[in-house]
């Protein structure tokens, strides 16, 4: 699951975020689920309201999530309550180190109700969450 800008990537702050486009991250997590039997849905928006409503209605299919939350992760209430809420799993991730940058980046609201955080490895970064979270759910 991503927010806001994350559509972008490959273009925006390649400096900070690398080159690889979304596009390419979600394939690459697509074809390690196939690799490792484990579906793998995708989902990113700009909106705050439509990362609530993928997540509510994913609650009852999905087994966990992994989410970037982009700047919503220092700015956002309802997605931390949301995530509690469908009592899912989650994984919070992110491709910059979020601890070694602005100020306001290093609180994340996120944080506290995920069962891991991911940070500053670019794209393997949500390969990283994937495992996190498949490792979480086989011993759960």
């Amino acid at each position: 699951v991503n927010g806001p800008a994350l559509s972008l990537l490959g273009e925006r702050e390649p400096a900070i975020y690398g080159a690889v486009t979304l596009d390419e991250i979600e394939s690459s997590c697509r074809a390690w689920g196939e690799e490792h039997g484990v579906p793998v849905c995708c989902f990113q928006s700009n909106a705050e309201g439509a990362l609530l409503d993928f997540l509510q209605a994913e609650r009852h299919r999905a087994s966990g999530a992994v989410l970037n939350a982009a700047a919503y992760t220092h700015t956002s209430i309802a997605i931390p309550d949301a995530i509690k809420a469908v009592n899912l799993p989650t994984v919070e991730v992110h491709l910059s180190d979020i601890t070694a940058r602005e100020e306001f980046r290093k609180v994340s609201y996120t944080a506290p109700v995920c069962i891991a955080t991911v940070a500053g490895k670019g794209f393997d970064s949500y390969l990283a969450a994937v495992e996190i979270l498949l490792a979480w759910l086989a011993g759960a």
